[in-house]
């Protein structure tokens, strides 16, 4: 019976009960829907009566650069309950990227591995591979029936357990974006609001429900949290897949201390949204109703289907934005700023519908993390784009953090800012909309 590790997760329900949950499978304990309209919790009183912040960064908890850790108490302490223009009906906004920002390593691979290991990938309607993906090229289509065809009929799970040859070709698909024999397995695999590969693991889950698809995921994170960082897998043949996913202590620290201080805080994920709300308050304190991932558009009879809801322009079911890069962002404006859908896929020009905050680090966070008011937050991985502008440090908003888990090595060549292009194949730019003019070195990637 799977369980979580309590140290490492740092969880609110008792193991327990957690795992209760998994074994009854699926999970009636999934949480609530909708949004919440709590207001913030009251600043203590301080010296001659003023509020101060209930709590800041406990600087014995974990790895961060000391300037990182000062310059985020400054601004909890400026805009939390302590500040004499917080208003609890308007709390300042918090949004975090998910995977390898509030934990290491990836819970999107991590629960489709988990799938594949476990027989949960079903045989697609007709095994026409086309119905969980329209993006999939002639090739990787051909290739998935090759090797998959005679696994289990149409509506079955797949015994990818025991048919390497039909698990080597998904993981192939996912992982690499090409078939086994080396074909495109995409006809457009990445685009400013769509990776192809993200959305087919939340497609791969069609059939189920939301609960039994959260009783993948905690499954999934109750395998890889024992596992020492750096462990590997493997999933058919294909070896050296990662077999980790541990919490950060470090931004458990900090999400609990902007709820204490009246921050609204969210993640913003381009994992399957049943994947992460089903951890996300267990290990960090943000409800269900509080993480945007890819939103699947589900049935008559409530199950998932390969199809995605749509968000600013992009109509439900069209498939071609997901919470990606700056899909990211129309959904943030979408769920959290309430902005019409005419104005969902573009920064909004009134600081105040923006969040003051924000967490990532990948290329594909930059949309959301450039929109942040006050600070933005770059976990260190080595990403051209992300780091360019973190670099830059545009009006001085930008904080650069090494992992705090085996953080990478210093990046030994200087960033290509000025050559670098986005996903559009259109030179990158700092949130300004400006070129850059020079490369730079990158200065901050050991931890202290």
């Amino acid at each position: 019976m799977p369980s979580f590790p309590k140290r490492l997760a740092g969880f609110r329900l008792s193991t327990l009960a957690l795992a209760g949950c998994v074994a009854s499978g699926v999970l009636a304990c999934s949480g609530p829907q909708g949004p919440e309209g709590a207001a913030g919790p009251q600043g203590t009183p301080g010296k001659d009566g003023v509020p101060t912040p209930v709590r800041l960064l406990d600087d014995k908890v974990g790895r961060w650069l000391p300037e990182n850790r000062t310059r985020i108490n400054g601004m909890i302490s400026t805009l939390g309950i302590a500040s004499p223009t917080f208003d609890p009906k308007n709390r300042p906004v918090a949004v975090f990227d998910w995977d390898n920002t509030v934990v290491k390593n990836d819970l999107g691979d991590a629960t489709f591995f988990w799938m594949l290991k476990h027989d949960k990938v079903r045989q697609p309607a007709d095994k026409d591979w086309s119905t969980t993906s329209r993006h999939l090229t002639l090739e990787a289509r051909t290739a998935l029936n090759d090797a998959c065809d005679t696994a289990a009929r149409p509506g079955e799970p797949l015994p990818t357990s025991t048919t390497p040859g039909c698990a080597d070709e998904l993981v192939s698909i996912y992982n690499q974006g090409k078939t086994r024999a080396g074909q495109a397995a995409w006809t457009t695999p990445i685009t400013l609001t769509l990776n192809t590969a993200y959305a087919w693991v939340a497609q791969l889950q069609a059939g189920y429900t939301p609960e039994e698809v959260r009783g993948f995921a905690r499954s999934a994170y109750a395998e890889n949290a024992f596992n020492p960082p750096g462990t590997t897998q493997t999933v058919g043949t294909t070896t050296g897949l990662a077999y980790h996913v541990q919490v950060y202590e470090e931004m458990v620290d900090l999400i609990e201390t902007l709820q204490a201080n009246g921050f609204d805080v969210w993640v913003a994920t381009a994992s399957p949204q049943f994947v992460i709300d089903a951890v996300s308050e267990e290990l960090t304190g943000i409800k269900p109703n509080r993480v945007i991932g890819i939103r699947s558009m589900t049935d008559a009879q409530g199950r998932v289907t390969a199809h995605f809801q749509g968000c600013g322009t992009v109509a439900d079911g069209e498939d071609t934005l997901i919470t990606y890069d700056q899909g990211k962002r129309c959904w943030i404006n979408k769920l959290i700023f309430r902005q019409p859908a005419e104005r969902q896929l573009t920064r909004q020009a009134d600081a105040s519908a923006r969040q003051v905050f924000a967490a990532g680090d990948s290329d594909t966070d930059l949309a959301f993390v450039q929109d942040a008011t006050h600070l933005k937050l770059a976990i260190n991985r080595n990403k051209v784009q992300l780091m360019c502008n973190a670099y830059a440090n545009h009006q001085g908003s930008w904080l650069v953090q090494p992992m705090f888990v085996l953080p990478r090595a210093q990046q030994t060549a200087s960033y290509p800012c000025t050559t670098a292009l986005d996903a559009a194949g259109q030179p990158i730019t700092d949130e300004a909309g400006n070129r850059f003019t020079q490369n730079h070195a990158d200065s901050v990637y050991a931890l202290p």
